[in-house]
C-alpha cells in the first residue's frame, strides 16, 4: 500500500500561493477570530499563523474574552465590512447555545475562506462560487494531484458533518463520480465501503474503518485527526488496512489543509 504525502502536495500548493502573492499590491490579510481559551485551538491559531507568515499572508488573530454569542457576530460583521480584510475564519469551540451556523452567518460569502457561513454551503450544491470548507477541499485536491479518476467512479464518504462530510460529497458530485454518503450509524458500514474506487472517512472516531472496510484497489482518504493518550494522533482508518493508496495522520490532509485555506485568502484578495 502506498501512503500518500500530504506535506510535500501541501508545499506544492504553497509554492503557487508565494508566487501568486507576489504579484499582488500588498499582502492578502486573513482575520481569525478566536472566541475560546482552548489549548488545542490556540495551538492550532498558531500553527496558521506560522504557515501564513512563511507564505507571506498577514494573518491577524482577533481574541474574545468569554464572548456571547451576538459579540462573535458583531466581530464578524466588522470584519467582513474591513476593505482590509480578504478572509475571516471563526474558530471553535464557540460559547455554549452558540453554534458555528449561526455565527458563521455573519462572514461575508466573499471572504469565508473555511465555508462556515451556511450560504457557502448552499452555493456549493448549487454549484455557484464559494469556498468550501479548506479540509473538504483538501480530499478533493489530493485526489486529483494524485492523479486519481473521479469520474464515473464510486466513493464513499464516511460522515456527514457541514465541515467535511456533506462538502466533499458535493465536490465529489461536481467531479462525476457516484457518490455513497455513509456513517457511524450506516447498516453494514463495512459492506457499503468495500466496493468504492474512493473511500472518505471523515467521522471523528479512532479506526471505524478497518481491513474488512476497503478493497484492494481503493484509494483512503482518512481526515480524522484523533488525540491519543500519548499526545498523538490517530486517524478514523485503521492502517492496517490494505488499499491501493492511503493518506497517513499525521501528514496525509492536514499539511493540505492549511496550504490550501492559504490559496483561499490569496483567492479573495485578487478578487
Amino acid at each position: 500500500m502506498r501512503l500518500i504525502d500530504g506535506r510535500a502536495i501541501a508545499a506544492a500548493i504553497t509554492e503557487g500561493v508565494v508566487a501568486d502573492i507576489a504579484a499582488l499590491p500588498t499582502a492578502p490579510v486573513l482575520a481569525v477570530v478566536v472566541p475560546t481559551d482552548d489549548e488545542a485551538t490556540a495551538w492550532y491559531v498558531r500553527s496558521i499563523a506560522r504557515a501564513a507568515a512563511k507564505a507571506g499572508v498577514d494573518c491577524r488573530v482577533f481574541t474574545l474574552d468569554k464572548p456571547t454569542g451576538p459579540e462573535i457576530s458583531a466581530e464578524l460583521d466588522r470584519l467582513s465590512g474591513d476593505p482590509a480584510v480578504h478572509g475571516i475564519i471563526c474558530q471553535t469551540p464557540l460559547p455554549d447555545g452558540v453554534t458555528l451556523d449561526e455565527v458563521g452567518l455573519h462572514i461575508a460569502v466573499a471572504k469565508d475562506v473555511d465555508g462556515a457561513n451556511p450560504e457557502s454551503l448552499g452555493r456549493l450544491a448549487a454549484g455557484l462560487p464559494a469556498y468550501a470548507p479548506a479540509t473538504a477541499h483538501a480530499v478533493l485536491e489530493i485526489l486529483r494531484r494524485e492523479g486519481v479518476p473521479m469520474v464515473g467512479a464510486s466513493a464513499v464518504v464516511v460522515g456527514r458533518s457541514t465541515v467535511v462530510g456533506k462538502p466533499a460529497a458535493l465536490l465529489l458530485l461536481a467531479e462525476h463520480a457516484t457518490v455513497t454518503v455513509a456513517h457511524s450509524r450506516t447498516r453494514d458500514l463495512a459492506a457499503v465501503c468495500r466496493t468504492a474506487d474512493i473511500v472518505v472517512a471523515a467521522v471523528g472516531r479512532p479506526h471505524l474503518l478497518g481491513p474488512g472496510h476497503v478493497g484492494p484497489d481503493a484509494v483512503v482518504i482518512d481526515v480524522g485527526t484523533n488525540p491519543t493518550e500519548d499526545g498523538g494522533l490517530v486517524g478514523d482508518v485503521d492502517p492496517a488496512v490494505q488499499a491501493a493508496a492511503l493518506t497517513p495522520v499525521p501528514g496525509g490532509v492536514g499539511p493540505v489543509t492549511t496550504a490550501l485555506l492559504l490559496r483561499h485568502v490569496v483567492d479573495a484578495a485578487r478578487g
